[in-house]
């Protein structure tokens, strides 16, 4: 099963995140299929740099996302469209 999640980078109490297209069986911070944004816990949620297309076109193709990263996505995309209007 493929899965969208977050992998951990950054210093100790200062984390960093990439979010990563992955096969399940991989470790958190292990191999991954394609890197598709960054997330900082630090910054607003709008800062992150996050390709919904690619998004977009893992779930159409039977990718599960991660709940942690199904309401960063929701905070990304109403901060987003906030700042375009």
């Amino acid at each position: 099963m493929v899965k969208i999640r977050l992998s951990r980078f950054g210093t100790k109490k200062h984390p960093f995140y990439h979010v990563v297209v992955t096969d399940a069986k991989y470790k958190r911070d292990g191999r991954f299929l394609e890197q598709i944004g960054t997330y900082d816990p630090a910054k607003p949620n709008a800062e992150a740099t996050i390709d919904h297309a690619r998004v977009e076109y893992w779930t159409a193709h039977g990718a599960q996302v991660s709940e942690t990263l199904q309401k960063i996505l929701r905070d990304h995309k109403k901060a987003t469209s906030v700042q375009a209007a």
